[in-house]
């Protein structure tokens, strides 16, 4: 019977930005052939096969991923061994590194306006 199944993200990052590519790939470690595969998201099914290729990714595939995978043995009985949650998370484009710089850039912008009062009040106490 097929068992320990897991998933293999690619990039390894459960985080990451829209439009980067994504493929989820699940494998099991004990199963005789064939072995087929479901993948959920979310609790709902989505696909088939050992591989889960999402394309450029948006903020509609943040969520949970799980595959299934199942085997028969004699014909007759079926297992099935389900694969821990991966939890993946889809920011928008620039999300973190827009909100990043906007805070650089306001830091800086302060200081030097800091400096130039300072310098200024400086220039008129030594006249």
């Amino acid at each position: 019977p097929v068992a320990n199944a897991t998933i293999t993200p690619d990039p390894p990052a459960h985080q990451v930005r829209a439009g980067d590519p994504v493929t989820l790939r699940c494998s099991v470690q004990v199963g005789s052939a064939p072995v087929t595969f479901t993948w959920l998201h979310d609790g709902r099914e989505v696909a088939q096969g050992p591989l889960l290729e999402l394309g450029d990714v948006d903020v509609g595939h943040s969520g949970t991923y799980q595959c299934v995978a199942t085997n028969r043995l004699d014909g007759h009985r079926v297992f099935r061994a389900l694969s821990p949650e991966l939890a993946l998370e889809v920011t928008p484009w620039g999300h973190r590194d827009t909100a990043v710089a906007l805070g650089v850039g306001r830091t800086l912008l302060f200081l030097v306006l800091l400096l130039g009062v300072v310098g200024g009040c400086h220039r008129w106490h030594r006249m």
